[in-house]
């Protein structure tokens, strides 16, 4: 058996090919797996709930098959869609994790979350994430007229491509600093997250050994997954 992990999918009705290919790996790959852990980004930007998008209903229907059928999935908001909450959940079968979650998995001990609490070096980003995962800023937000969100959501997306353009990569990249810290405090040899869309598989030392930090990559012209087993863990990528 094996546990399976994605993230940055950045599903919208812009890109129907990848809506295709996830429906495709949902129906396929992933009905074979013992579980399919999601680490975030699974839409492209999320304003809530109650937004009748027809790729939402598609989307929660498709996931719905995969649980009823035996294969739990969980799910790690991301910077884009930190807003998904319980009705979605309800709607999919997907259970919501916290940011970070440790896993047990065939004798690892894996940390798994979205990557983008480990980019530290971007100060700009994580004082806008600060202020955006406030509660009652969230509640404040979510009472507001549908339309009023979409506007509003149009105008942070606009204004985040702008501010990224002038960011160089390293910044928006982890720290290893940070990476170290967090596997060292969670007493873990794994990690494995998305947000940086730079899939690869880095080998570090914590704990005093040997280490390993897994980075799926974005759904763009191909897919990516991490397929784990009792005998490894692999870094995959797969046509849409």
């Amino acid at each position: 058996m094996a546990t399976l992990f994605i993230a940055d999918l950045h599903l919208c009705q812009e890109e129907p090919a990848i809506t295709a290919g996830f429906l495709r790996f949902l129906a396929g790959s992933a009905r074979q797996a013992e579980a399919l852990y999601i680490l975030g980004d699974l839409f492209e930007a999320w304003i809530g709930d109650d937004d009748p998008t027809a790729l939402h209903r598609e989307i929660a229907a498709a996931l719905k098959k995969l649980t009823d059928s035996g294969v739990p999935c969980y799910f790690i908001h991301g910077n884009r869609d930190f807003l998904l909450g319980p009705r979605f959940a309800r709607e999919s079968g997907m259970i919501l994790l916290p940011e970070s979650q440790v896993l047990d998995l065939y004798g690892r001990r894996i940390l798994i979350m979205h990557g983008d609490t480990l980019c530290i070096d971007d100060k700009e980003y994580q004082e806008f994430r600060a202020q955006v995962h406030k509660p009652w800023l969230q509640k404040l937000f979510l009472a507001l007229p549908l339309f009023i969100r979409q506007r509003i959501a149009a105008r942070m997306r606009a204004g985040s491509k702008a501010a990224n353009s002038s960011k160089s990569l390293a910044i928006m990249d982890v720290n290893p600093g940070a990476v170290v810290a967090e596997m060292e405090q969670q007493r873990v040899q794994w990690l494995i997250h998305g947000h940086t869309h730079r899939p690869a598989i880095h080998e570090l030392t914590a704990n005093g050994q040997a280490a390993f930090r897994v980075v799926l990559g974005a759904w763009h012209s191909e897919g990516s997954m991490v397929k784990v087993t009792a005998e490894d863990v692999e870094l995959i990528p797969f046509p849409l």
